[in-house]
């Protein structure tokens, strides 16, 4: 027998937490006689918004250098539009079942394999999140404060230790953050993190006409020697289609950086007055302003830098401009950003170990801070090894993102909706598991053989 259509502000409201079996989120309501305030329409968006912007805006300009402007653009379209359909499909189906957790819409659709396989998507998928933000902290986070605090630096200073640096970052940080049992206090973070995106993709706009095309400066010979290096005419020319191995890198790409879902039903479950059509319009307004800072900062991106945009876009600029203020802010606000989305990221990760490690328990500190110190040891770990971040973009991106992104949505509505096969959603479902199947093969396809060219 289906729910009807408060089903999950039911659920919420009643104190279940998490799901009908009584995982880990938290209730918006303790009890219906006594109730308290979730998360706000505002919160919510940031929260969101945070979860899919990240360290993959600074890969989409690399994105576009090897797909070309309308390549770019008519992927980027295709990837939000079936990322936004795909969460529609999910919203409808905790409707329909008063299931309000992602791993236990897998379990219903798929028996305990479904969940087993849902909750270790998400976790390697977020802990591949986690690890890409943590990735880009140990490698920015020297130079920026080195910019601001000491030009003539040597290179011997302990906070131009990425790695120093990094374990002290996540262990003042980020480990508190992450520590927080419900997402919507992360609320506050995210909107200044969402205000950190803006300015980054105001400054990649204005800069486009400070750095004048054909590209030159100096670098540095293994000798220790100097000399100039410049590039052709030729090569200011944007180009509208391209075809290279390094093409399978964007779709994986733009997968992970419209990688929300794991914290869809979260932020649904801690929603003041949640109903599907107030959380759809949070996605709706979530997906589109993400969309658009990608599209302006990846474009403007790739016109600055053309064929020679680094795979995280803010090296270009140390190139050019090293010590230009504006630079060296947005540096700064970048890293303040990525670093205050890893506990937004961490929290589905944590809820989906929990599920699979201790089932159906009610709440537990001692299990909520056994996980959580579990994860970020795990992310600290992989940050400090990792040695290039195009890898975990491609990787993740191409494995869980496409399957958490469009595969898992689609499959679950097939098996759980009763309606006709022929319906719009219905068609709609199976083109997201073609999609999504063919992304993956392809992409991840294309990688190991480039990593095996390469080898």
């Amino acid at each position: 027998m289906s729910i009807n259509r408060n089903a999950t502000a039911y659920l919420c409201s009643e104190g279940v937490a998490g799901d009908i079996e009584g995982n880990e989120v938290t209730p918006l309501l303790t009890h219906r006689s006594a109730p308290t305030t979730g998360a706000s329409f505002a919160s919510s968006v940031f929260n969101l918004m945070n979860a899919i912007m990240g360290s993959g805006i600074l890969g989409l300009a690399y994105a576009m250098a090897n797909t070309g402007i309308l390549g770019f653009c008519i992927l980027l379209v295709l990837v939000s539009i079936l990322a936004a359909y795909s969460i529609h499909l999910l919203l409808k189906l905790c409707d329909q079942t008063g299931i309000n957790s992602y791993e236990d819409l897998g379990g219903r659709a798929l028996q305990k394999p479904g969940k087993i396989l849902v909750g270790i998507s998400i976790i390697i998928q977020n802990i591949g999140a986690m690890s890409s933000y943590l990735f880009i902290l140990k490698s920015e986070l020297p130079a920026a404060i080195d910019s601001f605090l000491n030009p003539e630096s040597t290179g011997h200073a302990w906070y131009e230790d990425g790695r120093l640096l990094l374990v002290l970052v996540t262990l003042c940080v980020v480990l508190p953050l992450a520590m927080l049992p419900k997402i919507g206090f992360l609320g506050y973070t995210s909107s200044i993190a969402f205000f950190f995106m803006l300015y980054f993709t105001i400054v990649v706009v204005v800069k486009k006409w400070s750095i004048p095309c054909p590209l030159s400066h100096n670098v540095t010979t293994l000798s220790g020697a100097f000399k100039i290096s410049n590039s052709s005419d030729s090569e200011c020319t944007p180009k509208l289609f391209v075809i290279s191995s390094k093409s399978g890198y964007t779709i994986p790409t733009m997968a992970f950086s419209f990688m929300c879902h794991t914290a869809i039903l979260p932020i649904y479950c801690e929603l003041d007055r949640p109903t599907k059509a107030r959380m759809q319009n949070i996605t709706n307004i979530g997906i589109s302003l993400s969309f658009l800072l990608y599209l302006i900062s990846a474009l403007f991106g790739y016109l600055t830098f053309y064929a020679h945009v680094d795979s995280e876009l803010l090296l270009g600029y140390d190139a050019y401009m090293p010590r230009d203020i504006m630079v060296m802010v947005v540096r700064l606000a970048i890293l303040l950003s990525v670093l205050l989305t890893v506990p937004l990221i961490h929290f589905p990760a944590r809820k989906a170990a929990i599920l699979l490690l201790f089932g159906g328990r009610p709440f537990s500190w001692l299990i909520h801070i056994f996980v959580t110190l579990i994860i970020v040891g795990v992310v600290l770990l992989l940050a400090v090894v990792v040695p290039d971040i195009r890898n975990v973009f491609g990787v993740v991106g191409s494995t869980t993102s496409t399957c958490l992104l469009f595969v898992f949505p689609g499959i679950f509505y097939l098996k759980l909706n009763t309606g006709p096969l022929r319906s719009f959603d219905s068609l709609g479902a199976i083109l997201l598991v073609i999609v999504g199947f063919i992304m993956g093969i392809i992409s991840f396809s294309i990688i190991v053989i480039t990593w095996a060219q390469n080898s």
